[in-house]
């Protein structure tokens, strides 16, 4: 009976702050609607600096659960500019979890409210936050022959004469990285050799077009590309072989121990326009981090 209190009271460390995130997406959604129907006749700036806002506070609750409630330790290694830029910020991507590490990089530059992101289209059907997300500025793509690079110039190019504040994330690989799935990490293998690319082991096969566009649709609104390296502590253990990165419920019962982030700042000078350079480029950056 004491082993199974003791499991139970385990759990209810997940279970209690994806209540209160949960529970307060509503009141938040409804916030944001009041203060879109308020803001609905004033210029499109001031609505945009409310709604970041907005999200900011909101954001600061759900980092406060994986951050402070967990007590993980981030590891930061590379000197996070402590001004607020336009950027996009490119990482490679393992769990659910990746997309607080951003907030987790942003808020330590006071700009938590300007993370927007890019997503594959699937998640717009999220209750609520699918939704929501467009509105802030996040854009929703498909994969391959199927993506829409006139409808995410458009998107991106309306927030940039907006001066809309960009902190843009994209994850390359389009999916998640698990060292379970052998076809999956084989299959991206064989397009890079296929494409003349050196194959990877620990990230997948960059793909370039979300990336491509977003940087020449925003190259002069953009201050630079964020390059981050992420990994969970938890994925190295005793054996040489990988480890599925921790889920989000794992994440918040501990774990993950520590986070450790490799950050560099790209400047835009050194990102090439042309297509054909830019894949050679994106995918260099992809051997660094599998290195």
């Amino acid at each position: 009976m004491l082993l199974s209190l003791v499991v139970h009271t385990y759990s209810l460390r997940y279970w209690f702050p994806a209540v209160v995130m949960l529970g307060t997406a509503p009141v938040y959604v409804l916030s944001w609607g009041a203060c879109r129907v308020l803001t609905a006749v004033l210029p499109s700036r001031l609505y945009r600096r409310m709604d970041d806002h907005l999200y900011n506070i909101y954001q600061s609750l759900v980092l406060f659960f994986f951050e402070n409630y967990t007590g993980v330790e981030i590891v930061i290694y590379g000197e996070v500019p402590k001004k607020k830029e336009n950027v996009v910020y490119l990482s490679n991507h393992q769990c659910t979890a990746d997309w607080i590490i951003a907030d987790m990089l942003a808020i330590r530059q006071k700009a938590l409210g300007h993370v927007r992101y890019v997503l594959k289209d699937g998640l717009k059907w999220l209750p609520l936050y699918g939704w929501y997300f467009s509105q802030h500025g996040g854009v929703y793509v498909k994969r391959s022959a199927k993506f829409d690079e006139k409808a995410m110039k458009k998107k991106l190019s309306s927030q940039t004469v907006l001066g809309t504040p960009m902190y843009l994330v994209i994850f390359p690989e389009g999916t998640r990285y698990n060292p379970e799935l052998k076809k999956m990490i084989s299959d991206s293998q064989a397009f890079a050799t296929k494409e003349g690319l050196a194959a990877l082991d620990h990230v997948l096969t960059p793909r370039m077009k979300a990336s491509h566009v977003a940087i020449e649709t925003m190259r002069d609104h953009l201050d630079a590309v964020y390059d981050i390296t992420v990994v969970y502590e938890a994925t190295l253990g005793k054996s040489s072989d990988r480890q599925p990165a921790p889920t989000m419920p794992e994440f918040l019962c501990k774990e993950s121990p520590r986070v450790h982030i490799h950050f560099e700042r790209v400047d835009m000078k050194e990102i090439p326009p042309e297509s054909v350079f830019f894949r050679g480029w994106l995918h260099k950056r992809f051997e660094i981090k599998d290195q």
